[in-house]
């Protein structure tokens, strides 16, 4: 059981309000994610196909975007403190809209790759950390409930936007495609800003030395830093796992088909996690949590490495897998609100949020690497599992300061 002491929270909305915020919140996600996140997984070797462009290019095109996402985001996270999401959030998605369509007309790789560094500029202040520091800041002790809801609904980005990604591909041109996903995205943009209204409490102390200051102390605690190391690691092997495990099930024999649905029941096991965390983990304390998830994650991913027979077996713990996943993402949206409260939120959070985007930016690649120089994916699953447990044992207990 938790011992720790409350952290300070704002006060929060009224409970129409908030239910209008978290509403808009889950449409401008669910949008962000599939357009500019997702759609590139389903239009990526169509536009090798297409352009003649390299694949690997291509993905480091779309790695870069993640990685000036990661960097960026310190920034947003500092302006949403102050001034609360509406301006940054709507200006991210109107510059996500030209992003989208200059990708879509980029006439070299080269012209793609600056797009594609555009559109991280514009994921920054769309994807999950801005969102998860506006309801953090406007939510107060329903936050949990509030980033829970979004994260089931966002969950569903990849589920609606890969089909229909591949209907359009099916009817126009990979670039056409990009045109009328940027049409979709153009929805986000009034979303933000007539739907992010509510009146806005700094997460910020009103003395700006005194906030720097706070603020610094934080961020160079060691728990802090090992918080944030903890994270990244873990989300490494975490994403890993997910973008590697159908090469794994393929390589252990299992067709194509079954390790896809495989991975779809992980994708279920996710939206499980993510119910399951309010009403059952919620009464540990931060740490618990937290190393709980990650040993759960490391247990998972062996297992999966160990086991390929029989199929039932693989899909039930691909389950649990994704479940330990779901988690993953509510953990990341609260530990730093579970430690220190809301003051300083948002710069305090994109700095961990900074810190898992950028390893999930890599992990398809390393992750690929390490069964490249181990032999097999059995192996790298292996490493990730010992990755995961590392992670856990990185994190501290919390003191007050």
């Amino acid at each position: 059981m938790t011992s720790e002491a409350a952290p300070p929270m704002v006060p929060a909305l009224e409970a129409r309000s908030l239910r209008r915020v978290v509403a808009v919140l889950c449409v401008t996600e669910v949008v962000s994610w599939g357009v500019i996140f997702y759609a590139f997984t389903v239009l990526s070797t169509t536009i090798r196909d297409t352009e003649g462009w390299s694949l690997t290019w291509l993905v480091a095109s779309f790695t870069a975007a993640q990685l000036v996402a990661a960097a960026v985001g310190l920034w947003v996270g500092r302006h949403i403190d102050r001034h609360g999401p509406r301006w940054v959030m709507t200006a991210a998605s109107a510059l996500g809209v030209a992003a989208v369509l200059a990708i879509a007309s980029a006439p070299s790789l080269w012209l793609f790759l600056l797009a594609w560094l555009v559109a991280g500029v514009a994921m920054s202040g769309t994807l999950y950390a801005p969102a998860f520091a506006a309801i953090t800041g406007w939510a107060g002790d329903q936050r949990v409930r509030a980033l829970t809801a979004l994260t089931l609904v966002a969950g569903l980005a990849s589920t609606i936007f890969a089909p229909l990604t591949a209907v359009l591909l099916d009817h126009y041109s990979w670039r056409t495609t990009y045109v009328v996903l940027a049409a979709i995205l153009v929805v986000t943009v009034p979303l933000h800003w007539w739907g992010l209204t509510p009146p806005w409490t700094p997460l910020h102390h009103h003395d700006d030395a005194n906030s720097g200051a706070a603020r610094t102390r934080v961020v160079r605690q060691p728990e802090f830093v090992l918080l944030v190391a903890a994270m990244t690691l873990g989300g490494f092997c975490v994403y890993a796992v997910v973008v590697n495990l159908v090469p794994l099930l393929n390589q252990s024999g299992l067709g194509t088909t079954e390790a896809a649905i495989a991975l779809g029941i992980g994708g279920a096991g996710q939206v499980a996690g993510r119910i399951f965390y309010g009403p059952a983990l919620l009464r540990f304390s931060s740490r618990t949590r937290t190393v709980g998830t990650l040993v759960a994650a490391s247990i998972t991913t062996l297992a999966l490495a160990a086991v390929d027979r029989p199929l039932a077996l693989v899909w039930a713990i691909s389950f649990a897998a994704g479940i330990a996943r779901g988690i993953f993402t509510l953990i990341q949206a609260t530990a730093v609100s579970d430690r220190w409260g809301t003051q300083d939120f948002g710069a305090r959070n994109s700095i961990l949020s900074g810190g898992v985007m950028a390893a999930a930016a890599f992990a398809p690649w390393i992750g690929t690497l390490l069964a490249s120089l181990l032999g097999t994916y059995a192996a790298a699953f292996v490493v990730l599992a010992v990755g995961a447990l590392l992670a856990s044992a990185l994190v501290r207990p919390h003191h007050e300061t």
